[in-house]
C-alpha cells in the first residue's frame, strides 16, 4: 500500500532539497544518468517520489544509494535543478530514518575506523612506496591527532550511532 505524506515536501525542503518542486519530469536527468544505463536507477522516478510525498517508498528503496553525485543529471537539466543536493537530502533523511545502503555503510564504518574510506593494507603501502610515494597518504589515517579529532566531531554529531 502507498502512503502519502504530506509533511514530507515540507521535511526535505528542510534537509536542503526544498528545490525538487522545480523539476517538471522532463527525463533529462534519467536519459544522462551514467547510473541509470547500469542499473534500475531513475533519476526522475526519485525526484516525482519526493514531489508526491513518498517518504517510505523512498527511504526504504536501494535506488536512493545508486546515484553516483556525478551531476551529470544537474548538468543537463533545463530548469537548473539542483538534484544532487535533493538527492543527497533524501540520503540524509533516509539515514535519520536508520536507512542506509549497505555499501555506503561500510564506507562509513572505514571512516569511523580508520579516518579513512578506504583502509590501507600491506599491498596499498608496497604500491605507493613503488610509484615514489610515501606508504601511507598524507590523510587523517596517517596522523593520529587529526584522527582524534575527527573522533570528537563523529561523537558531537552522533555520526557513530547512525552507522550502528
Amino acid at each position: 500500500m502507498v502512503t502519502l505524506n504530506p509533511d514530507f515536501v515540507s521535511e526535505l525542503a528542510t534537509a536542503g532539497g526544498e528545490n525538487a518542486k522545480m523539476c517538471f519530469q522532463c527525463g533529462t536527468c534519467t536519459a544522462s544518468c551514467p547510473s541509470g544505463k547500469n542499473t534500475a536507477y531513475r533519476t526522475r522516478k526519485i525526484m516525482r517520489m519526493a514531489q508526491l510525498g513518498l517518504k517510505d517508498m523512498i527511504i526504504g528503496s536501494d535506488d536512493l544509494w545508486q546515484c553516483t553525485t556525478c551531476y551529470t543529471c544537474e548538468e543537463r537539466c533545463p530548469r537548473g535543478v539542483p538534484i544532487v543536493d535533493v538527492v543527497i537530502a533524501l540520503r540524509n533523511i533516509a539515514v535519520a530514518n536508520g536507512k542506509m545502503y549497505d555499501a555506503h555503510k561500510k564506507t562509513a564504518s572505514n571512516l569511523i575506523k580508520f579516518g579513512h574510506t578506504v583502509p590501507i593494507n600491506d599491498k596499498i603501502k608496497a604500491q605507493r612506496v613503488e610509484l615514489g610515494l610515501p606508504e601511507v597518504p598524507p590523510t587523517v589515517i596517517a596522523n593520529e591527532k587529526a584522527k582524534a579529532d575527527l573522533d570528537v566531531i563523529f561523537k558531537a554529531t552522533g555520526f557513530t550511532k547512525l552507522i550502528g
